[in-house]
C-alpha cells in the first residue's frame, strides 16, 4: 500500500497537504512536480488530473485531486487524530470553512500570489497596483470574518485542531524549516531537528 503525493512543495495548497500527512505520521512518497518546467502538463500527469493542477494523491490505484478533498482523505486514514470530527455538526463546521476558504479566502490570497510571485517567476510583467488594491480590500473584508470567528473559538472551526486549521499553516509561519521527514522544502539548517 503506497501513498503517493504529487506536489510542488512550496505551493500553499501542496504545503497544507504535506504538512497534514506529516502531522498524522503517514508514510508517503513525495513525487515532486515542477510547474516551472511544465511537469504538470505532461501526458502522465494529465492522466492523474485533467486540470493539470497539484497536489494529487494516489493510493493503490485510487487518484484524488483538490487539496481540501485530500486533507479529508488523509484525516480519515487516522480518525483518532481528530483532524476531521466524526460527529456531523462539528464535521460540517469544518466542511463549511473548507468551502469558505475555496470560495473566498483562497481567491483573495491568489491575487497576491499571482501579482507578487507568479508574475516574477514566469516573466508575466509588473505588479498591478489596481489588483493589489483589490486584493487588499478583499483580505480586509474577509479577515474580519475570520477574526470574528476566532473571537469565539481557539481555531476557526471550533476548539480543536482540524484539517481546516491546516489551511493557514504556511512554510513561512513555521518556527523551523524542517517540518517533514523528507523535508521537501529545503535542506535543514545546521542544528535543526531531523
Amino acid at each position: 500500500m503506497t501513498l503517493r503525493i504529487h506536489a510542488f512543495p512550496l505551493s500553499p495548497r501542496a504545503f497544507k497537504v504535506l504538512l497534514a500527512a506529516s502531522h498524522l505520521g503517514l508514510d508517503y512518497e513525495l513525487k515532486r512536480v515542477n510547474p516551472v518546467a511544465g511537469e504538470n502538463r505532461t501526458p502522465e500527469f494529465t492522466a492523474l488530473n485533467v486540470n493539470q493542477r497539484m497536489p494529487v494523491l494516489e493510493e493503490d490505484g485510487y487518484v484524488l485531486w483538490e487539496s481540501d478533498a485530500i486533507l479529508e482523505y488523509l484525516a480519515a486514514k487516522k480518525p483518532q487524530a481528530g483532524l476531521m470530527p466524526l460527529d456531523i455538526k462539528p464535521r460540517l463546521q469544518v466542511t463549511k470553512w473548507l468551502y469558505w476558504d475555496c470560495a473566498h479566502w483562497d481567491q483573495a490570497c491568489a491575487i497576491f500570489l499571482f501579482e507578487r510571485v507568479v508574475k516574477k517567476l514566469f516573466g508575466r510583467g509588473e505588479e498591478s497596483p489596481s489588483e493589489i488594491e483589490r486584493g487588499t480590500q478583499l483580505i480586509d473584508r474577509l479577515a474580519k470574518v475570520l477574526d470574528a470567528e476566532l473571537g469565539k473559538h481557539r481555531y476557526v472551526a471550533g476548539d480543536t485542531l482540524t484539517v481546516r486549521t491546516s489551511r493557514w499553516w504556511r512554510p513561512w509561519a513555521m518556527p523551523r524549516r524542517r517540518v517533514f521527514r523528507s523535508n521537501p522544502i529545503a535542506p535543514s539548517p545546521a542544528g535543526s531537528p531531523t
